[in-house]
């Protein structure tokens, strides 16, 4: 399968601070990792593994150059030989397989420098990292729609009359989800609530920022057609990361707002809308 549509951009969820170990090392420790061709790339051991972490390495990589990651090998991206493996097979990934951009994952593990580097050295349409912190989880918009149980407000306003976190901010580099692979599909570290995940759709295809559909969503779970439909209602009506966005009401269970006095959205179960509609 290649991807080849123009409609929307391809992204992989890059996971590359840490690796799972394919076969224990003589201290049967899981460190020996696999690449799965006919060559040695992305072939690596327990040197590849940052030093700091020893749990895995046997102390000959180089320091972390950012956050530590207790649950698997922390992959040394200072090595040359995983930087220029890393670039290659993202470049395959890109001509072969015909994605768009990355979404980083846990991009705190390591140095901004290297994500940098693979960036440069990939030239990807878009790219994100995932930098969650708990203040990011507290004021961004995922947890708002999960504590509103997807069910309307009461988590969709900040105290500026904006759409919380950086989406009132700076839509232009919001990048919004309703789940990833983390928070929903097998892990369910943060589900949204199963029920309410085309509430959670609703909300991002229609606002001002770069929102995400999940592969899981789209196909696993058979909405492709329903999340097509938003999709093109946002499309129609030009909606893009500088539209307007007034929020006319917003209580625990109903949400109403206009964007771009052109497209109004209304989520929850109450029916007695408490504002004026425009005809």
């Amino acid at each position: 399968m290649r991807f080849t549509t123009k409609a929307s951009k391809q992204l992989p969820d890059i996971v590359i601070n840490h690796r799972c170990g394919t076969k224990r090392d003589e201290r049967a420790i899981w460190c020996i990792f696999e690449g799965g061709g006919p060559d040695n790339r992305l072939n690596w051991g327990p040197s590849f593994i940052c030093r700091d972490d020893t749990l895995f390495s046997d102390g000959k990589g180089n320091l972390d150059s950012g956050a530590g990651y207790e649950v698997a090998p922390d992959i040394d991206h200072l090595n040359p030989i995983v930087q220029n493996e890393l670039i290659e097979w993202m470049n395959w990934l890109k001509t072969e397989v015909g994605f768009d951009g990355w979404r980083f994952d846990f991009a705190r593990g390591y140095s901004p420098n290297i994500t940098r580097l693979y960036v440069k050295r990939t030239s990807p349409d878009f790219a994100v990292g995932e930098i969650w912190t708990a203040l990011t989880y507290e004021t961004d918009g995922k947890p708002g729609m999960q504590s509103a149980g997807g069910g309307g407000g009461g988590g969709l306003k900040d105290p500026s009359g904006r759409p919380p976190g950086l989406i009132g901010i700076l839509p232009k580099i919001a990048v919004t989800f309703v789940e990833n692979h983390d928070t929903g599909s097998s892990q369910r570290h943060c589900p949204f609530p199963a029920d309410k995940v085309m509430q959670g759709y609703a909300h991002i295809l229609t606002h001002p920022e770069i929102s995400c559909r999940f592969y899981d969503h789209l196909f696993d779970w058979g909405l492709l057609d329903e999340i097509s439909k938003l999709t093109a209602i946002r499309k129609r009506n030009r909606i893009i990361e500088t539209s307007s966005v007034d929020i006319m009401q917003e209580e625990h269970d109903i949400y109403v707002a206009m964007i771009d006095m052109k497209v109004m959205v209304k989520i929850g179960p109450r029916y007695e809308v408490g504002v004026e509609i425009p005809a």
